[in-house]
């Protein structure tokens, strides 16, 4: 009851930011980014168009990789008609096709520039059951595996650029607090939708796919500690540093159409509209896990309101990240297409 009143009334947290900070109130104090290239998905509309309008607006060079190349043009107009002198780079990429995932790194290495910050912020609810061209559930692939290949295939270069810059690099999951709303197998879960409709529930795996970006997150924090610890064992210093962190934006307000019904009604829609956020709102969380100086070298942490908060029980258990990790890897196989077996955990067939 108390972190609801909290939220409601904007109370600040340890961060000095709360539920009510927008995304440029939490960048004000953050480094020129005039020198930091970031990627940033899922861009074209919403949370993730603030994100990019905002790092424009602090001086980064933006890479915008979408599906939709005509909405991603138009975004990029609206920032660049703000602010002229932005440097913006519009690529394509469906993150759906593991096959667009990689082609976007070949073309964006083609291109020899830096990476400082990766924000996964892309993300689908799909009402309908559908399966992707590597015969994967579609929202686990377009919310969780596209970014975890992606993210892969982008650490060299991340940790290139840290070592020549000085300046750690930064990745943003942008997860959910719905997260927590998913119990049971996830790897079982996985296998039964992506093979069949049956089992198939759409907030069910809408929450699934936020649960792996969290435990995406708490994985790739350890094995990125473990390269440091081998970076300084090796060289006696640490100049590669990576982090990862997660956020939870909150829930966006959107227009509410509805017929009036009387005095309850508009009760219960006014007390509605005061749990959700306006977008710039929204997208605070993700602006100051990517840019604030507090959170240099933090890592593997999950974020709500620009404060660090708490995941379920499931998104903090190392062993069922480092099964997904497991599963995730055979999935992005270049040899393999994915194929899960609900009963044997999974497994896999040549292509």
């Amino acid at each position: 009851m108390l972190e609801t009143l909290k939220y409601l009334i904007g109370s600040t947290g340890v961060s000095g930011f709360g539920s009510k900070s927008t995304a440029e109130e939490v960048t004000e104090t953050c480094p020129d980014l005039r020198s930091i290239t970031a990627i940033i998905t899922g861009a074209t509309s919403g949370i993730g168009a603030e994100t990019a309008r905002v790092l424009a607006k602090r001086g980064a060079r933006l890479v915008l990789p979408a599906r939709n190349l005509k909405a991603a043009e138009e975004a990029k107009a609206r920032i660049v008609s703000e602010f002229p002198e932005s440097e913006i780079i519009v690529m394509a990429l469906d993150l759906s096709s593991l096959t667009s995932v990689r082609n976007f790194v070949s073309e964006l290495e083609s291109l020899n520039l830096p990476v400082n910050i990766l924000i996964n912020n892309a993300g689908k609810f799909a009402h309908e059951h559908a399966i992707s061209e590597d015969g994967i559930e579609m929202t686990f692939a377009t919310n969780y595996l596209g970014h975890f290949l992606l993210t892969k295939l982008l650490l060299n270069t991340m940790m290139k650029t840290a070592k020549q810059t000085g300046v750690p690099g930064r990745i943003v999951n942008v997860s959910s607090s719905i997260h927590g709303w998913f119990s049971g197998d996830m790897i079982r879960y996985i296998g039964q939708i992506s093979r069949s409709k049956s089992q198939y529930d759409a907030t069910r795996a809408y929450a699934l796919s936020k649960l792996a970006n969290v435990l995406h997150t708490k994985e790739l924090a350890q094995r990125l500690k473990a390269i440091l610890i081998i970076f300084f064992i090796i060289y006696l210093q640490v100049d590669a540093n990576v982090t990862v962190n997660c956020v939870h934006p909150g829930i966006v307000r959107t227009r509410l159409t509805r017929e009036r019904e009387g005095l309850i009604t508009d009760l219960v829609f006014f007390l509605a509209s005061k749990l959700l956020k306006t977008i710039p709102q929204a997208a605070a969380t993700t602006c100051y896990v990517a840019t604030h100086p507090r959170l240099l070298n933090i890592s593997g942490k999950y974020f709500a309101d620009c404060n660090e908060a708490w995941t379920s029980k499931l998104g903090s258990n190392s062993n069922e990240a480092a099964k997904l990790w497991a599963a995730s890897e055979i999935m992005v196989s270049k040899h393999a297409k994915a194929v899960f077996d609900p009963l044997s955990a999974f497994d896999y067939h040549h292509m």
